[in-house]
Parts: structure tokens; C-alpha cells; sequence
């Protein structure tokens, strides 16, 4: 099993981080399993994310090795790669060999834009979902949802929703039991602060 994160400058930190996570935890919980993770950016090298994390891909669009799951995180710099030819391209040309073609946050609209999430249900963060709703390239983008599946397509919400709909495939996949030790793995119970002011 390899999951291939792609990544541009400007990508939201945890859109990235948060799957890599669960996906890697899986590998670690179950190493039976072979999942493997690796990052991909159009000509290898360092990105530097929206927050200034850098991050050094293990491949560029070239030597890219074949993959099951996709994973195209959002974040500011989606506003630019919407509009580049050679990112939506390859979208376009390795999602057709995948088995699950996933996004978080504004990654959506890359997918839609790209061919894989066009005319679909999407999820995208609360803030973008007039952006991408402009765009009219997907089916519906849902509000008030962490993650949605349509057909292979599995798009969430904006940051943290990456994680719930990383560990909601990881069940989808293999097994929710599976996905449940994961979760426990990662000591993911979220109980943020100041919930009872909202």
C-alpha cells in the first residue's frame, strides 16, 4: 500500500502532517501491512509550507513511484496551483491508477479542477466553501461536514478534519477495529478547550 502526499509551497502544515500521521501509525501499528508513505512535489526539493515548515519531497512528479491512495492537502498556496497547468496535470494523469484519491481542506479544489472531484460532493474548510462553491466545478461542497465520500473521492474539511477522514479510510480499507487502534495509537481523543463558551 503507498500513499503519496503531494505538496507545494504554501500547503497548510497539518492538511499534511495530520494524515501522514495516521497513516504512518497504521504502518507502525500493523507492519504486516507494508504501507508506505512518501511526498511528491513537482520537481523534488524543499517546500515551505504556509506556517514556514519546510519539508524535503522523497520525489518529484518524474520519479514518482505508483500509487493506491492520494493525498492533496490545501492551504494558501491552492489559490496559486489551481492555475498551474503542470500540478492539475499530474493530479489528472496518477489519480485514474489509485485506489482512493483523497484531499483536505482547499486540496477540493485542486481535485476538481483536475478532473478526479469534478461534479462531486467535496468538503473543503468552512472559510473557503464560497472559493470553491465560485469555481462551479465541483458537484455540491457540502458545509458541516468533517469528511464526505463520493465514489473513490474522499474530501474533508478544513486542518484537523484531515485526521478524522485519514482514520475513517484506514477503517474503510482494512477495518474500523483496525482504524480504532490507530485512533488509540495516536492518543487522538480530542476534547479542545473552551468547548463549553462556544
Amino acid at each position: 500500500m503507498k500513499i503519496g502526499f503531494l505538496m507545494f509551497d504554501d500547503l497548510e502544515e497539518l492538511d499534511m502532517v495530520g494524515p501522514w500521521e495516521v497513516f504512518t501509525m497504521a504502518a507502525k501499528v500493523r507492519p504486516e501491512l507494508g504501507i508506505s508513505c512518501v511526498t511528491i512535489a513537482a520537481d523534488g526539493g524543499t517546500v515551505r509550507c504556509a506556517k514556514g515548515m519546510r519539508v524535503v519531497a522523497d520525489h518529484g512528479f518524474a520519479d514518482a513511484p505508483a500509487l493506491d491512495v492520494l493525498v492533496v492537502p490545501g492551504g494558501q498556496g491552492t489559490r496559486r496551483e489551481v492555475d498551474n497547468p503542470v500540478l492539475l496535470d499530474w493530479i489528472a494523469e496518477v489519480a485514474p491508477g489509485c485506489t482512493w484519491v483523497t484531499s483536505v481542506c482547499t486540496g477540493s479544489m485542486l481535485l476538481a479542477a483536475a478532473g478526479p472531484a469534478k461534479g462531486k460532493r467535496i468538503a473543503t474548510h468552512w472559510a473557503a466553501v464560497d472559493l470553491v462553491r465560485g469555481r462551479g466545478e465541483a458537484g455540491e461542497v457540502l458545509e458541516e461536514v468533517r469528511y464526505v465520500r463520493d465514489g473513490n473521492v474522499v474530501t474533508s474539511a478544513g486542518v484537523s478534519a484531515g485526521i478524522d477522514m485519514a482514520l475513517w479510510l484506514v477503517g474503510e480499507i482494512w477495518e474500523p477495529a483496525f482504524a480504532r487502534k490507530v485512533q488509540r495509537a495516536m492518543q487522538y481523543d480530542p476534547a479542545p478547550p473552551y468547548a463549553g463558551e462556544v
